[in-house]
This record gives C-alpha cells, structure tokens and sequence, in this order.
C-alpha cells in the first residue's frame, strides 16, 4: 500500500511511533482516525507525496505503536500527548515546521497541535469532525443516536473493552458499516490490516483516547477558551456530505469559533473521505496546502 514510502519507526519518550515518509517538497503529517491506522491514507499519500514530503504515522494508542499504560485522568492519551509525540516526530526528521492533516481523532490531536504549538503549524485541515467541545456540550438525542461510542467507550474500565474483545472483527465491521457510506472504500488488504491491529491492548488504549476526550481534553479546551487562545494558522474543514458531521452542525460556523481563518467543503462520500473520496480529498488538500 505505500510500495514508494520508507518505512521506519521513532522512539518518542519511550513511546514507538512507527511511520511512513515519501516525497522531497514541504513537510506535511497526515494523521489518522479511530479504530485505523496509517494505512488509512494509502489512497490518497501518493498523490501527496509528489507536491510534498509526506509522513504518515500512527497515533499512541494505534496500529503498532508502544500503549503505554494509563492513569487515573487519562493524561497519557489525552489529545496534548498524543500531540507532543508528532511534533517530536517531525522535529526528530528535521521538521520545524510542517502543514498537518487529520482525520476523525487524527482532527482532533492536529486541533490540540495547532493550539499548542501555534509556532510549529503552516496550515491545518480536520476531516469530517466539529471541535470535540462542541459534539460534548451541545449533546442532544440525535448526537447520542449517531455516536453513541463516544459514551459507550468513555464507561470505566474493563466494560467496553471486554465487550468490544469478545468479538473485535464485529466491532470494526459494524462501525465501518454505520459510519462509511461506499462498502467497497475498504480493501480486503487494508480491512485485514485493521483488524491486525485492533488487539486487546488497542481496544484499551482507544478506549483511553475516548475517556481522555470527555475528561482532561476538555479540560484544557476549557482554559483556551477562557483565556481567548484561538489557532493562529489558516485552518480547511471537510467532511462527507452523506455523513453526520455536515448534516448536524454548521461546520465552518463551529471551526470559526476556534479559528479565524476558516474555509472547508463538503466531499460526496461518508465518513472516510481518504477512503470513499480520494480524489477529491487530494484535490482540496492540494489545493489548501500548495
């Protein structure tokens, strides 16, 4: 799936982050969504890759990285530390600074990023995702229907995880299913690869990436908001004109209340846009970075 693309790995803090790098233009982090990894974005890095330097590379907590263990405020997988692992990723390759993409939960860490590391950010582009803060605060019934993981996996340990372990490929294919709306977006290669993935440990740790998001991330959302911090760079939203996200919020009303230079589209697909609509998401992150 990323034939052209050195593979490696980078010990962050004792922390194994492994990745994918191609290209030799701009320096460019593409970051994925839950329960993925990387390989998310086999249909679209390539592409990238021959207007940028292009790494891919899994979040903590996914695909084969270290899942260190947590503690009782979630800290080690709250969005700031899973941030501070890419930042030093790209810093460990030579990258100061760098455009950033993320998708689903990879959207969520690249918001934390650009708050935190205003310095280190060009541009910034979040898939199919409204701020965390505000798919919390405003929760009614339709939002708990459509996400309903978001509460079921925040439940205290070991609940989810053991009923999620008791049969994982249903799990995945289940939310595949409800979330996508091209079944024929997954290869079997890549499902296959997502299912090796999805150990008890991974189960565990994105449960801690969940229990993090309803907790300490909202949190330190909390102290930005008070104390006016807002994302410096220019920031696209996308999402998947058949999926939840654009039919329930006004996203790019909600982005402008984190960020002052906001612009962003709807793609026709569900909500795996590097999946369902790759070309299109290649054209508009082309267009937004270049």
């Amino acid at each position: 799936m990323f034939d052209t693309f050195d593979t490696s790995q980078a010990i962050i803090d004792g922390i194994k982050i492994p990745y994918v790098k191609a290209g030799s233009g701009p320096p460019l982090l593409l970051l994925h969504g839950y329960p993925q990894t990387h390989v998310m974005w086999h249909r679209v890095a390539p592409a990238l890759a021959k207007h940028f330097t292009v790494v891919v590379s899994d979040l903590r907590g996914y695909g084969d990285t270290t899942k260190p263990p947590t503690t009782e405020d979630h800290a080690p997988y709250s969005k700031r530390a899973m941030g501070r692992d890419q930042v030093l990723l790209m810093q460990s390759l030579g990258f100061e600074r760098f455009d950033l993409a993320g998708h689903d939960r990879g959207g969520r860490v690249a918001h934390r990023i650009a708050l935190d590391y205003p310095e280190r950010i060009k541009k910034v582009a979040v898939l199919d995702i409204a701020p965390t803060y505000t798919m919390y605060t405003t929760t009614d019934m339709e939002f708990a229907k459509a996400y309903y993981h978001w509460f079921f996996l925040i439940q205290p340990f070991d609940l989810p995880e053991r009923l999620i372990g008791a049969d994982p490929q249903y799990f995945l294919s289940k939310k595949f299913g409800q979330w996508g709306r091209d079944s024929g977006a997954f290869t079997e290669e890549v499902l296959a690869e997502y299912i090796r993935c999805f150990t008890p440990e991974t189960i565990h740790a994105s449960c801690e990436d969940y229990r993090a998001s309803a907790t300490i991330d909202i949190a330190h959302d909390q102290v930005d908001i008070d104390a006016g911090r807002r994302i410096q760079c220019p920031l696209l939203a996308l999402w998947g004109e058949k999926g939840f996200v654009g039919n329930k919020y006004d996203v790019l009303a909600e982005w402008r209340k984190w960020a002052d230079e906001v612009s962003g589209h709807g793609l026709p697909c569900g909500h795996y846009l590097p999946e369902e609509a790759p070309q299109e998401t290649i054209a508009a992150l082309l267009t937004f970075f270049s």
